[in-house]
């Protein structure tokens, strides 16, 4: 993971941070006998109930269209939990403060953004991720822009 402010040249974000503004982050390996057991301990801590896994690559069709429903602001009634276990994405996401956190996430990183917490997703160049997807309720994952 790497974690920097929009607003200001070489200011890092740490995972402290995201913490104290909901937001969490773990790492470990992309082996599934590695990475199930946190992510079933975080289903029954949180109440997810649905878990599955997600592609995006350039041969994906309708990739562009896809992307775009998700670059602008908003939020979910649901976390929005990713475990990526291939490629990378761009969560932009609103401190407190309202100031722009840009996390990069890669392969062995876990992101959770919380309900209600606005943010943005983004693919890298590469336009390639595989990440593993935990839901409370499928519908939860709607996105609820904040300026429509």
């Amino acid at each position: 993971m790497h974690a920097h402010f929009l607003d200001t040249v070489g200011e890092t974000v740490s995972p402290e941070y995201l913490a104290h503004h909901g937001v969490t982050y773990e790492a470990f390996a992309t082996d599934p006998a590695v990475y199930q057991a946190p992510l079933d301990a975080l289903k029954a801590k949180n109440g997810y109930i649905q878990q599955d896994i997600v592609a995006l690559s350039p041969q994906t069709p309708g990739l562009d269209a896809i992307c775009a429903k998700f670059i602008e602001e908003h939020t979910h009634s649901d976390d929005e939990v990713r475990f990526v276990l291939e490629g990378e994405g761009v969560f932009d996401i609103r401190d407190d403060a309202d100031r722009w956190m840009r996390v990069t996430v890669e392969a062995g990183d876990l992101i959770v953004v919380p309900a209600g917490r606005n943010h943005r997703f983004l693919l890298t160049e590469a336009k390639l991720i595989r990440c593993v997807r935990l839901f409370q309720d499928a519908a939860g994952w709607v996105p609820n822009y904040r300026n429509p």
